[in-house]
């Protein structure tokens, strides 16, 4: 029996990342069954016509994992005309140990060959778009990246380890035209940058679903928040294809020769780029610590507004813990809103439920309470002293000021329990 193959465009499973450790797998995934082998390597007799090279370019979808867009390699035989589409998108879910792989952050993806038809046919029907741009390569050029993806495709080379910002279904596209142009687009877009970044980028596209751009948000660390080059940032599909346009051969001459739109885009086009302010975020922070402090004296009350509170950040930091320490997310590593989701809050909890049951929190329940809020104001200083290495200062802003106001209004020893 064939394995099943699952395509599963450039960085969807960055997001599921983050919400695996969140506790929602997803639901959906498109399958097919397995493509045919691959293509015979184009020959490379000068007296043959060199295949024509395009990069397709797939527009986001409505689905969570679809937001990133998507993009692959394609070669048009130039004898029968045939169209191939070389997908870095796909993996191989019953391979041995996948699901720890995924979770470790060790997952394997596959180059594919398939016709050019099969693997539009499913944005077709979702109604996302597609265009096409045709590249000006010498002969030369072209034969040797045909036959370098028809030798890559092949069953024993087809694997790659993925990485969401370093080696994903965009950047290998990337890389293999780089190759054929002998470094010559890397030469053009390493010393330039737009001030982007993986997180900028990250919560840009997610930005239609909040809870998933939240999700970027808390879980990446600081290595998402160093400005791209533009040869970095291309790790989205629309983003290599506007560098594309402003690429050029040795000689001068652009480097994409023409484009053509493949399907027509029927649904809410790509995310535009926007500010980020973080004072709606203080805001929110002092009126929620303004109420704690108002209830301070319904300490019942506060053991019912806390444990939800409290749940939310012991789980979020034992996670993002995980992530740092015991995983290959690199993404995730060094991540500051440790400091304000610390793990200490699951300890909070028992003294919630106390509160709320009328009684007395347990012994070292004021210490931990203090702690998770004097953590919570080193993540302010840090941000201050290192000139924002992680961009994260409006959970600081939101958070701060709630630890605090609870630290005060529950770690005081001369309020007694109400039952009111």
């Amino acid at each position: 029996m064939r394995p099943l193959l699952m395509r599963w465009p450039l960085c969807r499973l960055l997001f599921l990342s983050w919400v695996l450790a969140l506790a929602s797998l997803p639901s959906m995934a498109l399958a097919q069954e397995a493509p045919a082998p691959p293509p015979a390597p184009v020959a490379a007799d000068p007296a043959t016509p060199a295949p024509r090279i395009g990069v397709v370019t797939m527009q986001p979808g409505e689905i969570f994992f679809e937001r990133f867009g998507h993009d692959a390699l394609v070669v048009v035989d130039p004898v029968t005309g045939a169209a191939t589409s070389y997908n870095f998108g796909y993996f191989d879910p019953s391979e041995p140990d996948f699901i720890g792989r995924f979770v470790r952050g060790e997952m394997m993806y596959y180059l594919v060959a398939l016709p050019l038809e099969q693997d539009l046919s499913y944005y077709r029907d979702s109604g996302r778009g597609a265009s096409i741009q045709w590249l000006d390569l010498d002969p030369q050029q072209a034969r040797a990246l045909a036959a370098s993806l028809a030798e890559r495709a092949k069953p024993e080379n087809a694997r790659y380890h993925y990485d969401y910002y370093t080696a994903n279904c965009a950047t290998m596209v990337r890389d293999a035209v780089d190759q054929a142009l002998g470094g010559g687009l890397h030469s053009q877009l390493s010393g330039r940058s737009r001030g982007n970044t993986y997180r900028s980028e990250s919560v840009r596209l997610a930005s239609p679903s909040p809870w998933m751009w939240l999700g970027f948000d808390i879980g990446l660390g600081p290595f998402a928040d160093a400005p791209l080059s533009r040869w970095q940032e291309a790790f989205v599909p629309m983003r290599l294809a506007d560098a594309l346009r402003q690429a050029r051969n040795s000689d001068g001459r652009p480097l994409v020769q023409a484009e053509q739109v493949l399907l027509p885009h029927r649904i809410a086009p790509e995310p535009a780029e926007s500010a980020r302010r973080w004072w709606p975020w203080l805001l929110c922070g002092l009126i929620a610590a303004a109420g704690v402090v108002a209830l301070r004296a319904r300490r019942r009350w506060l053991g019912g507004i806390a444990l939800p509170f409290w749940l939310f950040c012991g789980i979020a930091g034992a996670l993002l813990t995980y992530l740092w320490g015991f995983s290959a997310h690199q993404a995730a590593w060094a991540n500051r809103n440790l400091l304000q989701l610390s793990p200490l809050c699951l300890l909070l909890m028992p003294g919630a439920i106390s509160l709320l049951r009328g009684r007395q929190p347990w012994r070292g329940f004021r210490a931990v309470l203090w702690a998770v809020a004097l953590l919570s104001g080193l993540g302010l200083v840090l941000h201050w002293l290192t000139l924002q290495a992680q961009y994260n200062l409006q959970w600081i802003v939101l958070l701060l000021p709630i630890h605090i106001a609870l630290a005060w209004a529950l770690g005081r020893r001369d309020l007694p329990v109400t039952t009111r």
